[in-house]
């Protein structure tokens, strides 16, 4: 029997290989999820022959979209210090609750959030966090979920300055537009209707674009990444956004 592989190549050369993620699958083996036995990192090693991937980055369990690995410890390295140094561009797409201004910035401070849970009781740092957003449409449906009569969203993309774990989830419910589908920090009445609507429930963040300089060969690259279908499906309730995703 032949398994689909259900990652999507987007960017693929001698170092470095780019792939779209669906929401749901784990990037690699993880103590939240012992039991697990599919990851992205095993379909991107299918990916290349067989041959060992790098996780460069990490993407949550829920969030799709863009997903970078390097095919050597060299080109690897390399890239993880881009990433820590804030030299690679993030652009992502999300769908929140209510109408989000036109733009800002949030410098908020998150406390570190450890993988294992026995840490979970100990006293961890605070650690400075920027975001950038932008909004790009509102919409008001007639439909009642917190007591009126209409609800409100937005589509925003975000743009992560540093990498705290869960950043943009905890930034948009600090700023009081949390994330559509967002279990931890979102709202559950809204959550459960988005997820009855539409069959399924899913965190409406996509990572769409990337673009950092070549580790090896010092050219820009930028890519870019389609939705997937069930992210785009939501979207049909910004009738008239303008928006085009390609």
């Amino acid at each position: 029997m032949t398994i689909l592989n259900p990652l999507r190549e987007i960017y693929s050369d001698q170092w470095l290989l780019a792939v779209h993620k669906p929401s749901g699958l784990l990037v690699h083996r993880s103590p939240i999820d012992k039991h697990e036995t599919e990851f992205a990192l095993q379909y991107a090693r299918a990916l290349n022959g067989g041959e060992h991937v790098y996780p460069v980055h990490r993407l949550d369990r829920p969030t799709s979209g863009l997903l970078l690995f390097a095919r050597d410890p060299d080109t690897a390295r390399a890239m993880g210090q881009a990433f820590m140094a804030g030299e690679v561009a993030k652009t992502y797409l999300a769908m929140v609750r209510g109408w989000a201004p036109e733009a800002g910035i949030i410098d908020h401070p998150l406390r570190d959030e450890p993988e294992d849970r026995r840490l979970r009781g100990q006293e961890q740092p605070v650690r400075e966090a920027l975001t950038h957003f932008r909004r790009l449409a509102t919409t008001e449906i007639p439909v009642a979920i917190e007591g009126y009569p209409t609800s409100r969203y937005s589509l925003v993309e975000l743009f992560p300055k540093t990498g705290r774990k869960h950043q943009l989830r905890r930034h948009m419910k600090h700023i009081n537009h949390p994330i559509i589908g967002d279990a931890n920090h979102g709202r559950g009445r809204h959550n459960r209707y988005f997820a009855e609507r539409f069959g399924q429930g899913r965190l409406m963040l996509a990572a769409i674009a990337m673009a950092f300089n070549h580790p090896v060969t010092g050219e820009p690259v930028r890519l870019d990444a389609q939705p997937e279908p069930s992210f785009v499906t939501v979207l049909g309730i910004f009738p008239d956004s303008g928006v085009v995703l390609t």
